[in-house]
């Protein structure tokens, strides 16, 4: 099938039937428009962090930026929040296919966050469905039938917060004047055409949630996305709110300022603890003094992550915004009463921290948790719909607090195989289009995948890299581990004969052990897909 594009647009792949319905001509007009006006700034932005990259790798220390104190020591707050988003108690979050979304609408929690980014494998059919299912669920005539059950939304529905993809994705079959847009924008600009204005009339309106920004800068980006976007469109200003995941150790030192950038636009933040570890170990991977213990030593009651969680719940109250905590990647054990309950007991401890806190609600990642989370934030909040109102100003967090990286030990056997067997694990499935994937009973995305390989990468590097019998961990150790953990992948997968799992182990391989870091392992990996 062909499809008319604008002037100086090329798709080049295939357009399936339906596929039209979504890559009508006005709708492809505004990706082009967007990437004209503002990829130019996307690549500097990109190109801003590289240069900071550098300088981090050669020994700077990140601090809070004096010259915009003057916003952090300011008396402002962010624009009014919609009615539709200030009960936020339980966010469900998950890839944007069919099943997937009608049961996270259904699941009883306040909001649900349809994932473009990390546990969606972006392949073209992946993104293009996720737009026809995104289309269908706005409009409530989404259903499914499958294996004799039909799937279909209750009358009470969470309300839909949309993740695009974050700035350094591109979208490759996609180019405007023979360059690739970038995938956030083709993502929020297909949505916006087809959904803005239903979702209003609806009485909720267009909500995002913002991946993987590393300063203010990247914010403002958004920001002036947003106001073009919404004047093409014909909608008034601020109707666009976006929450941002604050998922990156730079951008922890700059929460006052993104939440200023997007002001009128802004819902608040969320602690993305996943991805805020791996970007803690790829920001220091060169640092002779930082090693992380085994990744599952890395809790939220760490210092560094504690400091952070404060800092931001701290921060957004006081900016009248919502504070929204991060993902308990803990999932039911259905068949095994014993370790379900330990499991279930973490999540409770975790989303009651939260809510003790002071946090307005958090994250589950499986329908099946969105009651036990409820009821955590309940006892805290009754009926309020948050606690923005708690004010934390016994909350002084500093630079060295939240570069507090401890613990260091233990690194174990046990836990560098687990972070190979992971990371097979997960590149396999995302390889053939899975990128949500459970494993060993957690809920794994690209967040937790990346702090598996990266953490490989820098115990083989790093003098602390010591295992606790006294071994070093060393390229040779991970490359004799490695078809080990490669068979025990594939006697568990549901699909452990996919050629992908085998290419999976090689790309890991090369990946943790090669001299150079893979800055994000999805880049790499959209080549083969």
């Amino acid at each position: 099938m062909t499809i008319a594009t604008p002037a100086g647009m090329q798709i080049t792949a295939e357009i399936k039937p339906g596929y039209e319905q979504i890559l009508t001509l006005e709708a492809l007009d505004l990706v082009a428009k967007l990437s004209r006006a503002f990829e130019p700034r996307r690549q500097q932005l990109l190109a801003a962090r590289a240069e900071r990259a550098r300088r981090l790798d050669a020994g700077e220390r990140p601090d809070f930026l004096p010259e915009t104190a003057h916003i952090r020591e300011g008396d402002w707050k962010i624009a009014p929040i919609p009615q539709a988003l200030e009960c936020r108690r339980v966010e469900i979050t998950g890839p944007v296919e069919r099943k997937m979304v009608i049961n996270a609408l259904n699941s009883g929690a306040d909001s649900y966050m349809t994932d473009f980014e990390d546990s969606n494998t972006p392949n073209w059919d992946n993104q293009i469905t996720g737009q026809l299912n995104m289309r269908d669920a706005v409009r409530r005539t989404i259903s499914l039938e499958q294996n004799g059950k039909t799937y279909q939304l209750n009358e009470k529905v969470a309300t839909l917060v949309v993740r695009p993809r974050g700035w350094h994705l591109d979208e490759k079959h996609v180019l405007v004047d023979g360059k690739r847009v970038s995938g956030g924008i083709f993502d929020f600009a297909l949505f916006m055409f087809h959904n803005a204005k239903e979702q209003l009339a609806r009485g909720a309106g267009p909500y995002f949630y913002l991946p993987k920004m590393e300063s203010h800068l990247e914010a403002r980006l958004w920001n002036d996305i947003f106001l073009m976007t919404q004047e093409e469109l014909g909608l008034p200003r601020g109707t666009i709110k976006a929450t941002v995941l604050i998922e990156t150790i730079l951008a922890a030192f700059e929460m006052d300022e993104i939440l200023y950038e997007l002001h009128e636009h802004s819902a608040g933040l969320n602690a993305g603890r996943w991805d805020y570890i791996f970007s803690c170990i790829k920001k220091f991977k060169l640092d002779k003094d930082f090693c992380l213990a085994d990744r599952a030593k890395v809790t939220m009651t760490a210092p560094f992550m504690r400091a952070y969680a404060l800092l931001l719940l701290r921060t957004c109250h006081k900016r009248g915004a919502p504070a929204i905590g991060g993902m308990s990647a803990l999932i039911p054990i259905k068949n095994d009463p014993a370790r379900n309950e330990i499991a279930m007991g973490g999540v409770r401890n975790d989303k009651a921290r939260d809510a003790t806190d002071g946090y307005d609600g958090g994250w589950v990642a499986h329908p099946g948790l969105v009651d036990l989370a409820m009821a955590e934030f309940v006892k805290v909040l009754g009926e309020r719909p948050n606690q923005i109102d708690k004010q934390r100003p016994d909350v002084n967090v500093t630079a060295a607090e939240l570069l507090d990286f401890k613990p260091e030990t233990p690194i174990t056997e046990e836990g560098l195989r687990y972070n190979i067997n992971v990371g097979i694990h997960y590149l396999g499935a995302w390889l053939a289009g899975n990128g949500c994937v459970p494993i060993h009973n957690l809920m794994e995305d690209a967040a937790t995948a990346e702090i598996s390989r990266s953490q490989v990468w820098q115990w083989i590097r790093t003098p602390k890299g010591v295992l606790e019998d006294g071994r070093k961990v060393s390229a040779e150790m991970v490359r004799a581990m490695i078809p080990e953990e490669l068979a025990k992948v594939k006697a568990v997968a549901p699909n452990g004969d996919n050629p992908s799992y085998q290419r999976a182990a090689e790309i890991f391989e090369q990946m943790s052990t090669s001299d150079t870091f893979a800055e994000f392992l999805t880049l790499p990996l959209y080549e083969e897909i």
